[in-house]
């Protein structure tokens, strides 16, 4: 198996063949195990081919690790399967919900409470034997916050420590949730156990109002979310950062080139005397 570090990308059909044929790759790459299990022919061959130019790790969409209804373990030994076939070291999945008797296509808030810690941490804990590995959550993005008895911070320090699981850090998220509820991102990204995060995920994100950012992976990241980056780092140690872009595809150089920002602000990391004041003059030499 193959560990993985430094700058990956999010690898969509849309931009696969541009991906083989380009001069340089990210470090590592992440896939929806849902849409290549069970593939042959072309869609098995085109994987085989990514994964001679990147390490690869997983982001699933449909385990609804907090969902009302019984976990679906057939799946999860699929996963698992699919795991092992490819030497996948890292799964992570969404701490929300997206099965309320069908599949909702989409991250639904769980209730911020003791209760919901409780039941969330048991179903961590079963998919764990079923994998025999840990399990990686990540935070997201809410745009509500229903019967919340607890901070976010909280709830997700909880679920991971309790689990003892791992935490997949989405440093957009953070950001988008911070103004959507008012909240200080800062001190999010200060309450995480340090020694639980796996990897970082960052994107752009839409303002559709001062106080509502949705969270669409369709745009360039911003200034402040790169700064929050640069926080975490400093805060918590560089980790594998991954970019997900899943709209308005741009091109590969431009993709390349926010690559590069997470390349360049992991090196100057080595100079945290500097980073601070740095950080703005990489991003702006680095982005188009």
């Amino acid at each position: 198996m193959v560990a993985f570090n430094g700058a990956g990308l999010g690898l969509r059909r849309d931009f696969i063949d541009t991906f083989l044929q380009a001069d340089q790759h990210p470090d590592f790459i992440e896939v929806a195990p849902e849409n290549w299990m069970g593939f042959g022919g072309r869609h098995a061959k085109l994987l085989a081919q990514c994964l001679e130019k990147s390490s690869l790790v997983c982001h699933g969409l449909s385990l609804s690790i907090g969902g009302p209804h019984p976990l679906n373990l057939e799946f999860v030994h699929q996963v698992r399967d699919f795991l092992k076939q490819h030497q996948v070291l890292t799964y992570s999945e969404h701490l929300s919900y997206t099965n309320d008797g069908g599949y909702l296509y989409d991250l639904l808030p769980i209730p911020m409470t003791e209760e919901a810690v409780d039941y969330v941490v048991e179903r961590i804990l079963r998919v764990q034997d079923v994998l025999g590995q840990r399990l990686v959550l990540e935070n997201v993005s809410t745009y509500l916050m229903p019967n919340a008895e607890m901070s976010e911070n909280d709830f997700v320090h909880e679920v991971i420590t309790r689990a003892d699981c791992e935490l997949l850090l989405d440093v957009n998220n953070v950001y988008v949730n911070s103004k959507n509820h008012q909240t200080d991102a800062y001190a999010f990204i200060d309450a995480m156990p340090k020694d639980r995060i796996r990897y970082l995920h960052i994107a752009g994100h839409e303002q559709v109002s001062d106080d509502l950012l949705i969270d669409t992976h369709g745009e360039n990241v911003c200034d402040p979310v790169w700064e929050l980056l640069t926080y975490t780092y400093q805060t918590c140690g560089v980790k594998p950062t991954l970019l997900e872009r899943d709209f308005n595809i741009p091109t590969w150089q431009q993709l390349q080139h926010e690559l590069n920002i997470i390349k360049d602000l992991q090196n100057q990391f080595s100079y945290p005397q500097s980073l601070h004041t740095n950080t703005l003059n990489i991003i702006n030499e680095v982005k188009v």
